[in-house]
This record gives C-alpha cells, structure tokens and sequence, in this order.
C-alpha cells in the first residue's frame, strides 16, 4: 500500500486540506445566509450558482490548465477559491454571493481535474482501481471531517471563513513542492444526449434525478437542519451523518448492483433513498432520530449515481465508454445546478419540510421508473457486466481512473490499450445495446 500512496501523498494531501476548507465552507454558508435573514429561495440559487460553476468549470478549466501548466493551475484556482472565502464576510449581499458561488464551483472543477489527471497519470494501469477507491476515501472523509470544524465558533462571526481560506491557501503547499511530472489534459468530447437516452434510459434517468436530489442536499441540507432548530454543532453532526453513511452504504449497495438486474438494483437503492427522505420530514423535529432517518437517506442517495454508471457501461461498447460517461456527467450536474433552486423554491412556498419530501419524490420517480422498465424484459448488455465503483461527482478527468475499475470484462477492441479490466458478476449479454 505504501509503494501506491508514496509517490501521491502530495497530491492527496492537497485535495484532502482543499475539501476541508470548501467543505467548511458550503455548510457555513447555508448557516450564515439563514441567520442573516436570506430566504429559502435565496438560499437554493446560491446552491445552484455553485453547480452552475461546477458546469463552467467543466468547459474552461482545461484550457486554462493547458495554458499555465497544473503546478501554476492549481494555485490560480486555489487563490480563486480563498479569495472568495473572505469576500464573502465582506460583502454580505445575494447578488455577490450568487458571483462568488459560481467563482468558487468554477475554481473547484479547475483543481479536481489537476489533482485527477496528475493521479489519473501517476497511478500504473494495474493499479488504477486502489488509487481510485484511496482518492474516493479521501473525499469523503474530507467532506464528512469538514462539517466538525463548525464546532470552532459561530457561523455569524468571521473565524470560521478565515479558517476556510487558510485551509485553501495551505492545500496550495504540498502541490506546489512536488516533484512529479506533469500530465497532459485531454478533451474527452460527450455523446449525444440522444444515443445516450437509447443506450440505457434509466441511467440517464438516474442520474438527473440524483442530482436534483443531492444537489438539493449540497445547497439546503444544512439549512432544513437549522430550520428543525438544531445548532451548529449539531448540524455539523446531521450533515457529517449523510456523508459518513453513504460512504458505508456502499459495499452492500454495490454487491447488490452487482449480483442483479442493474434496473431492479436501481429501484432499491433509490427507493430506501426515498424512504429515508420520508423519514426525515416525519423525524425533524424528533432531534436523535432525525439522524436515524438522515443515515438511511444518505446510504441510499450515495449510491445511485455511482449504480447508475455502472449500468451505463453495461449498455456502451468499450469505444464509448468515456464519452458517455462524461455526458452522463454532465446531466448529473444540471440536475444538481436546478435543484437547489428548486428545493429552496418550495421551501419557501410551504415549509423546510419540502426538502426531504423533495428528496422522496425525486428518488421515488428514480426507483418507480427503473422498475417499471425492469418489467420490460431482460437485461440485455453490450459487451460484459460492469464493476460498480463509489464514486461522487467531481470532474470529467476522473472517469479514467473510474473505468480502469468498471469496465467490462471483456477485452477492448485496442491492441494498445493499457485497461486493467476486472471481472464482475455473471450477468446477461447481448450484442445491441438495450435498456
């Protein structure tokens, strides 16, 4: 393990400081902007901006990273990010805020692809699949520890924004000392939506879906928790419960996925989402077991993004596997840059419980279409069963790393091809894509 984690201890080390300040920084906002009098509605589109920058993000992040190379590319983003940090303290007003969220999503895409192709390109083919899952902990872990440096003080103050960009601004010194080479960043071009559609709906289906729904969660979670009139601290706890059970989730999540119809595995894994969603609007103001709910929901949420792609590889031959990937990327990212709009619209027509009840239909539509579309037939799968893989929506520049450990098992048409593909469950196979 320390032959793999040596060479990119630097890089993890950035990202996991980086997730710790921007991690801070996303609750603290939500804390912040409802105790500063913003409404519901205004509280979603500050989540949305943020998803908004993550699509920006997307188009122009490489070629700036081109431009400036990833060392000088990472701390022009990272200063982007902290910069913003701060601003926000200065200037308490929705319209600089909206700029800043989508500034800060922006800067974000920029430095998850930097870190992703450097690790993307440092990892050997045999052991993409562990720097993957490693990457993934890192994530996760970051993002769930995060929401405990709320503890340190009030939202209301300025402490705690500082922290946040001294987190940014610290991230910037493991990156900038390491002696790696420096990888070359490729356009990974979409398929179309169309061809998507009909090489496997529900994936597609799933995956706007599931960004509605987490989307909502990224940009209003915090917020439902204050209004249920829990504090800081124990929204740090709420939140930090999500996370930390979605990660868990997903070992039993991914054998079932794995070991049935990937359609039928989706309308389980979004219906105990959904579950958990009605639970949560029952339990708020129950304190304890509001965080039973919350884990439910947040084993099941985790999952169906990550089920989703792992049907879409079943349904693409292995020449497409990357573009459409990278659409089904995208489409989740419109889901989460609508979403928080939209959750915060009805809370603010109705009550902070719209947002769990949000996530209840969104995840039910989710569950109760890939039923219905399991009751069609067969599976029918292209070239081999897919490997379902934990993953959470970051850049473009991860879906290589990502597929070294989901493709099929059947080898690609490419002599020169450096995939390590691993087996997964002996599932049916056709020669046409279907849904």
């Amino acid at each position: 393990m320390m032959i793999i984690l040596l060479p990119i201890a630097a890089l993890l080390c950035g990202i996991a400081l980086l997730l710790l300040g921007t991690g801070l920084l996303n609750t603290l906002l939500a804390l912040r902007g409802s105790g500063e009098g913003f409404a519901d509605q205004t509280l979603g589109l500050l989540g949305s901006a943020y998803f908004v920058g993550f699509i920006v993000g997307t188009w122009l992040c490489p070629k700036l990273i081109r431009r400036m190379g990833h060392v000088r590319a990472f701390g022009f983003f990272a200063a982007a990010a902290a910069a913003s940090v701060l601003i926000h303290v200065l200037f308490i007003d929705v319209g600089v805020w909206l700029f800043l969220r989508v500034l800060t999503g922006t800067a974000l895409v920029g430095i998850y692809t930097v870190i992703e192709s450097w690790l993307n390109t440092q990892a050997p083919p045999e052991r993409r699949g562990q720097v993957f899952a490693i990457y993934m902990a890192v994530n996760l872990g970051a993002l769930a520890l995060a929401q405990q440096l709320l503890r340190l003080d009030s939202p209301m103050g300025f402490s705690l924004f500082a922290v946040a960009a001294i987190l940014i601004i610290v991230a910037l010194m493991p990156v900038a000392a390491t002696k790696l080479d420096q990888p070359v960043i490729t356009n990974t071009p979409g398929l179309s939506l169309k061809r998507l559609w009909h090489a496997a709906p529900v994936a597609c289906a799933a995956a706007t879906l599931s960004g509605l729904a987490m989307g909502g969660f990224w940009g209003l979670g915090a917020v439902y928790a204050g209004r249920m009139g829990m504090d800081a601290t124990q929204v740090a706890g709420f939140v930090s419960v999500v996370i930390v059970a979605g990660a868990l989730f997903q070992w039993p999540m991914g054998m079932l996925s794995d070991r049935v119809d990937r359609r039928l595995a989706l309308a389980v894994i979004a219906g105990v989402a959904a579950v958990g969603g009605v639970l949560m609007a029952l339990f708020g103001p129950l304190g304890q077991w509001l965080l039973v709910a919350a884990a439910l929901f947040g084993g099941g949420a985790f999952a169906v993004y990550p089920a989703a792609v792992a049907h879409l590889i079943d349904h693409l031959h292995h020449e497409d596997i990357l573009s459409g990937n990278a659409s089904l990327l995208m489409l989740h990212g419109v889901g989460a840059a609508v979403g928080p709009a939209l959750a915060g619209w009805l809370m603010g027509m109705t009550s902070p419980m719209a947002l769990p009840l949000f996530f209840t239909l969104m995840f039910g539509l989710c569950g109760l279409y890939a039923l219905q579309q399991s009751r069609l037939g067969k599976d029918r799968i292209v070239d081999g069963a897919a490997h379902y893989v934990p993953m959470v929506r970051t850049s473009p520049a991860v879906l290589e790393m990502m597929l070294e450990d989901a493709e099929t098992d059947i080898p690609p048409p490419s002599a020169d091809s450096e995939s390590t593909i691993k087996p997964a469950a002996d599932r049916s196979k056709a020669d046409d894509s279907g849904n």
